[in-house]
């Protein structure tokens, strides 16, 4: 079995999801953020793990059993690549928290490394919302791709290929950027879903 990681930023108003502001509050957007992140580390608490982690900006706490540890370096091709780096074990499955429509079975896939040497999972917008590497130290290619771009995902993809890597491909998933996405987003998660009660919390807020 791999190790789970789940690079996150605490949901504090102001610093995490402003692109949601407006139509939403600051206050609403952390909200949003706070159940996303919920979302996640109980789908990532649901799958087989070697064990689990909590890479964090900011402070906030870890469900009972997993580790944590600081997200270190300036920009996010840093940070991403700090979060491989100092992770134990040989291999690791990274994620976000703007995906929380992700299931047990999609991260179970995203660990299984039969036949090659990292997953990948494209989200809509042209980046990622995880990736799988047999091999921590590969990601050091992520320091050179320029991350939130429409490319990002491809650039990604090719550095690891031309790494010699074997690369499998995940599902494609859409993250949560905007109200819209939030929306869409919200509709594919399961009905006790924390990030489904807050977004249809705020329907009428726009």
């Amino acid at each position: 079995m791999t190790q789970f990681l789940v690079l996150a930023k605490a949901p504090v108003p102001g610093r995490v999801k402003t692109r949601l502001c407006p139509p939403w509050t600051y206050e609403q957007a952390a909200q949003v953020a706070a159940a996303a992140l919920s979302d996640t580390l109980v789908t990532v608490g649901s799958a087989p793990a070697a064990s689990r982690t909590l890479v964090v900006d900011g402070s906030y706490p870890a469900p009972p059993g997993w580790q944590t540890l600081p997200q270190r370096g300036g920009p996010l091709s840093d940070r991403l690549t700090g979060a491989f780096s100092d992770a134990g074990g040989d291999s690791a499955v990274l994620l976000g928290m703007d995906t929380p429509q992700v299931t047990a079975d999609m991260l179970e896939d995203a660990g299984d490394y039969a036949g090659a040497d990292a997953t990948l999972g494209l989200a809509e917008d042209g980046g990622w919302w995880t990736l799988g590497l047999r091999d921590r130290s590969h990601a050091e290619v992520l320091r050179k791709i320029p991350t939130s771009t429409d490319r990002t995902g491809q650039l990604t993809l090719a550095a690891l290929r031309d790494r010699g890597l074997r690369v499998r491909l995940l599902p494609v998933l859409r993250d949560v950027d905007t109200v819209a996405d939030a929306r869409s987003v919200a509709t594919l998660c399961r009905p006790e879903s924390s990030f489904r009660a807050a977004v249809e919390a705020l329907r009428h807020e726009c």
